[in-house]
């Protein structure tokens, strides 16, 4: 399977490459009043206001600053009953595309964060998937996308 692989802190993550719908290069964003501290703000889009979730933040981890490999992944983020809208995806160090043997992912073993799947291990070591159709909680999925409703 193609993965789009990038670091949240030191640790290697990556969405399936059938998720990604376009890469591109981290931008100013417009603030969101009173969204959860990990909603980075909203990306013109030739036009189209999408709403960024920074990564980082969403995991626990202290937001860092924007580096020449930070990219806005965006994905067409399911929003119930078979409808999508864009999500941008705030990334840190963004590697790019590999490649991940589908039987080498195993279940990660433990409890944490919803939205983390399967881990996989090769010499350049543990990458773990993000899954999209977890990524949001019903009431966050509602403030991003208030038309879409809170389909879960």
């Amino acid at each position: 399977m193609k993965v789009m692989v990038f670091h949240i802190g030191a640790d290697r993550y990556a969405l399936p490459l059938w998720a990604v719908a376009r890469v591109v290069p981290a931008a100013a964003l417009k603030a969101i009043p009173l969204a959860p501290a990990w909603v980075a703000g909203l990306l013109d889009l030739h036009g189209e206001a999408v709403p960024v979730i920074d990564l980082s933040s969403l995991a626990g981890v202290a937001p860092g600053q924007l580096w020449y490999d930070s990219r806005i992944i965006l994905v067409d983020y399911p929003t119930g009953e078979g409808a999508t809208r864009p999500l941008g995806l705030l990334a840190e160090h963004v590697v790019g595309v590999d490649s991940v043997d589908a039987d080498a992912l195993l279940d990660p073993g433990v409890g944490g964060a919803p939205f983390l799947g399967q881990v996989a291990t090769s010499g350049t070591g543990m990458l773990q998937l993000v899954s999209l159709e977890q990524l949001l909680a019903p009431d966050v999925r509602a403030l991003l996308f208030p038309n879409a409703g809170a389909a879960s």
